[in-house]
């Protein structure tokens, strides 16, 4: 049986237990020796984060080559139109290449979310959308680089979902342990 930890990363965190001055990590949170994570959430990017104790685990949750599909909610400023949100799932054409088709949709309606410290910036000119993005593959940044590609820059990220595994019932800066 390997140990898996659900964690609901906050904004400002790092993914490693390295500290870092000034900066919170996975250690100002979670205390289970022996867990490492399974990838990578940016600093600026919050929600579902996966560790285990289990190395294959952690190979099969973090290699791209394994297809794991990863869903974020993300806030998007502009108005997504179904031009964009077909060039997502068709596959965006980034620097380092072209992405795999992905899953994407407006976020109707948008889930009930924590706050964010620091919060969002608001423009009162510029209206925002949340949309679902369904991804299998991992990019550096990648979901911040396919909205902007397709004119929607991202103003927050949160992943959602990692293969069946959710944050549901998790609060902001929370994790449970499972056994798998």
């Amino acid at each position: 049986m390997s140990k898996l930890i659900l964690f609901n990363k906050p904004y400002g965190v790092l993914s490693q237990f390295t500290a870092e001055p000034g900066i919170k990590t996975l250690a100002d949170y979670i205390q289970s020796p022996g867990c490492y994570p399974a990838g990578r959430l940016d600093k600026d990017s919050e929600g579902l984060i996966l560790l285990t104790d289990d190395g294959k685990l952690q190979h099969r949750i973090a290699n791209p080559a394994k297809k794991m599909s990863k869903c974020y909610w993300v806030q998007v400023e502009g108005e997504p139109n179904e031009q964009a949100l077909q060039q997502l799932r068709d596959g965006v054409l980034l620097k380092d290449g072209l992405t795999k088709p992905a899953k994407a949709r407006l976020l109707e309606p948008v889930p009930e979310l924590w706050d964010r410290t620091p919060p969002v910036r608001v423009r009162k000119t510029v209206p925002d959308h949340w949309i679902e993005l369904t991804i299998r593959e991992g990019k550096n940044r990648q979901v911040r680089r396919m909205t902007a590609a397709v004119g929607m820059p991202t103003l927050r990220l949160i992943r959602y979902r990692i293969g069946s595994w959710t944050f549901d019932g998790l609060k902001n800066g929370e994790w449970r342990s499972e056994t798998v």
